[in-house]
């Protein structure tokens, strides 16, 4: 099974992404990359709790890559640029670290323990002021701890959970991710739930006045899928889709996106 093409393309913009990581691993030795863009089309705002008609759409372009450095620890990069109206440029720069450490398994049941942390950072002096912010200016340090299940190595389950510590004003979160998926020869698919829960924090349009967009404290409920082709060995290609359906300052509706990954492999990944 291509468990090394499972995308980390989750980094789109630092807010509203799909998990941090995956349960699945590279292989030692391996290389994964990606570029993916995308398309956010919201359709109104949660201002605190209270929805307003307020619409945005942004696009962005965001690259990847994950490295296996052993067949139980994975080391992975990325970057988005991102466009919302006048706001342009490069967001947050993420690197993130993943250890399994706990395996038990039979001829058809699989069950694994990973922990994982990393951190972003704004990697450009990039405007706050406004609804077309494309991030926060926050550097954030991230914890996750992740369950994966697989069953007759084709279907699988993802549970993470963690804390994330962000940079002062910017409240800290706790994420929650579940994730149900199969592999079908060439093919890829799953489906996911993704929730943040921030503490505290200011809402749009609340007080003080004038804010500092770092402080919001954003909430969300989404949902999404991913479907991944191979086409040769090496090289995929991927569509996703999402939808923001609730939350706390931030908006409500869907994004899409698209790309392509090319898989430098070098050892089966269970080595």
């Amino acid at each position: 099974m291509k468990y090394t093409v499972i995308l980390c393309l989750v980094f789109t913009l630092n807010l509203f992404a799909q998990g941090k990581t995956d349960g699945f691993y590279r292989g030692k030795g391996n290389v994964l990359t990606a570029i993916g863009a995308g398309f956010e089309d919201y359709k109104s705002y949660y201002a605190g709790k209270e929805q307003l008609d307020l619409q945005r759409t942004a696009y962005y372009i965001n690259i990847f890559a994950a490295y296996g450095i052993t067949k139980d620890l994975d080391v992975q990069v990325a970057l988005p640029y991102i466009a919302s109206d006048e706001n342009k440029n490069l967001q947050d720069v993420s690197l993130f670290l993943k250890y399994r450490f706990l395996t038990v398994k039979n001829e058809k049941h699989a069950l694994e323990l990973s922990l994982g942390s990393g951190v972003s950072t704004p990697v450009s002096d990039y405007k706050l002021g406004g609804l077309n912010d494309i991030g926060q200016q926050a550097t954030v340090i991230d914890t996750r701890f992740l369950v994966h299940y697989q069953y007759n190595y084709n279907w699988f389950v993802t549970a993470q959970s963690g804390y994330a510590f962000k940079s002062n004003p910017t409240p800290n979160s706790i994420p929650f991710t579940l994730k149900l998926g199969t592999t079908q020869s060439s093919w890829y698919f799953d489906v996911y739930y993704d929730y943040q829960h921030s503490f505290g924090g200011i809402d749009y349009r609340g007080t003080p006045f004038p804010q500092d967009f770092r402080a919001l404290g954003s909430d969300f409920n989404k949902v999404g899928t991913t479907i991944f082709k191979s086409i040769t060995n090496n090289l995929g290609a991927y569509t996703s889709a999402s939808y923001i359906l609730s939350g706390r300052n931030t908006f409500e509706g869907p994004a899409y996106s698209f790309g392509l990954t090319y898989d430098f492999k070098k050892t089966d990944p269970k080595q």
